[in-house]
């Protein structure tokens, strides 16, 4: 992937692993500032029951450490019929950094690992522009857009996928 200055170079190298009970509990109560607040994994009671359903974590949910062993961000995988959902979060003081190369890169040979061939889909809110930007450089394309309805309103998101 292209880099810009470098960023891939002072990157760290992420490990990925199972997401236990306390790393849940610390992605919920990451706070991203305005307007990526609506990030917040706690706003919805239903999300955070999910994060701390051991059974749902050993399923879909995967830790990024760096190599320190700590926490810089989760993957959320999905078997579909047609292609693999990806779901990601890097935390809060991570982004914004040049990291998402990187962190995107790692999730995707995760996912090639385990779900091939099926095709990478993911969701991302329309104004999200910095993950748009890091997820096109990632080969990802827009194939749609949906509305959702999250925390008591309407969002715009782009359905993106990667070509195989």
């Amino acid at each position: 992937m292209p880099s810009d200055g470098g960023d891939a170079e002072r990157a760290p190298r992420f490990s990925l692993g199972a997401l236990s009970e306390d790393d849940a509990r610390e992605v919920l109560a990451w706070r991203y500032p305005a307007p990526y607040d609506f990030y917040n994994a706690d706003q919805d009671p239903e999300d955070a029951a999910l994060f701390l359903d051991p059974a749902f974590r050993q399923r879909h949910l995967i830790a990024a450490r760096d190599g320190r062993g700590v926490l810089r961000g989760f993957f959320e995988f999905h078997a579909l019929a047609d292609a693999v959902e990806i779901g990601l979060g890097l935390r809060p003081q991570d982004t914004g950094q040049g990291l998402g190369a990187a962190f995107l890169a790692t999730g995707l040979a995760w996912a090639r690992e385990r779900y091939a061939p099926d095709l990478p889909r993911l969701y991302v809110a329309e104004f999200n522009e910095r993950a748009v930007k890091v997820y096109m450089a990632g080969g990802f394309r827009v194939v749609g857009r949906e509305t959702r309805q999250l925390l008591g309103r309407s969002w715009p998101f782009l359905v993106m996928e990667r070509p195989l």
